[in-house]
């Protein structure tokens, strides 16, 4: 596959693939916070109804290129619209344990099994589930080409999003409310003045080499 064009809206055309086969609750899988240093990975698994129709449809596009106000927005009117929508996280915990891979698809297995009514087949951003007994295409760069999953990767980034505000409240001292938790020089800066918190994800890199340098300058 070519370079995606940012400009690129997602489509239905993997839906309607999967309902000319026969399926209809089809979920988009996505999740939020892989690349970040601190805080949990969340995901979030989107049913759309066939056929839907509604005048902010043509407003959707991967998280990543949305403001946090047409992020919000869009949150409220996929919730009013989907016909089930799923919510999980893993916790720093878990990743240090796992690693990433595994923690997303452990976030996003568990997302998908909220779901109510559950879904007949999923599409997902990038990567598969193979503890999860459906049929299923990982599509690269989903969020950018598939509208369920571009659904998904909204919702799970806004309720990452507040969920990095209220740990900055319980965390207070890492600009946790501004960078949400991911890798920017501010947060690196806190990070090597105050050391990481208990929601650090402490087998990162960055992480990990602070931790170290704190160690070094025990007595």
């Amino acid at each position: 596959m070519g370079l995606i064009n940012n400009q690129q809206k997602p489509s239905f055309a993997e839906e309607k693939s999967l309902e000319a086969q026969g399926y209809h609750r089809i979920a988009g899988v996505d999740e939020a916070g892989r690349g970040a240093l601190a805080g949990p990975v969340v995901a979030a698994a989107v049913i759309l109804p066939c056929g839907i129709d509604a005048p902010w449809l043509d407003q959707v596009k991967d998280s990543k290129q949305l403001s946090p106000a047409k992020r919000e927005l869009l949150f409220h009117n996929i919730h009013q619209t989907a016909i089930s929508i799923g919510i999980s996280l893993a916790p720093p915990e878990v990743i240090d344990a796992q690693g990433i891979i595994k923690a997303t698809r452990l976030a996003m297995k568990l997302a998908i099994d909220r779901l109510s009514p559950p879904p007949e087949s999923l599409l997902i951003d990038y990567m598969r589930l193979p503890k999860v007994p459906l049929p299923q295409k990982g599509i690269t760069s989903g969020d950018k080409l598939c509208f369920s999953i571009a659904c998904a990767s909204i919702i799970a980034k806004v309720a990452r999003d507040w969920l990095m505000i209220e740990l900055d409240r319980i965390y207070p001292g890492y600009g946790l409310a501004q960078h949400k938790g991911y890798g920017t020089e501010k947060h690196l800066s806190c990070l090597r003045q105050l050391g990481p918190s208990p929601i650090h994800r402490h087998s990162f890199k960055p992480v990990r080499d602070i931790i170290k340098t704190f160690s070094n300058l025990s007595p």
